[in-house]
């Protein structure tokens, strides 16, 4: 049985559009993290997670996220 998975961060643009930002294999008990989770921090950025979806044809967790505004 696999450890780990696949996770891709996409970037929703203003407008509308995805960019990838990272990809990465989490361990499951990160991916199982998200269940009480609602921000993640990337490459020293802070994103709010929106939504996500397995892709079955890829095998991979891929995960929608917006920027949080720095105050």
């Amino acid at each position: 049985m696999d450890k780990e998975m696949v996770v891709t961060l996409y970037e929703k643009q203003p407008d509308g559009g995805l960019c990838p930002i990272d990809e990465r294999a989490w361990s499951l008990n990160m991916v199982a993290a998200l269940e009480h989770v609602n921000y993640l921090t990337v490459g020293g950025r802070e994103y709010e997670t929106v939504e996500g979806r397995l892709n079955l044809d890829t095998g991979k967790l891929e995960i929608l996220v917006v920027p949080m505004r720095n105050q």
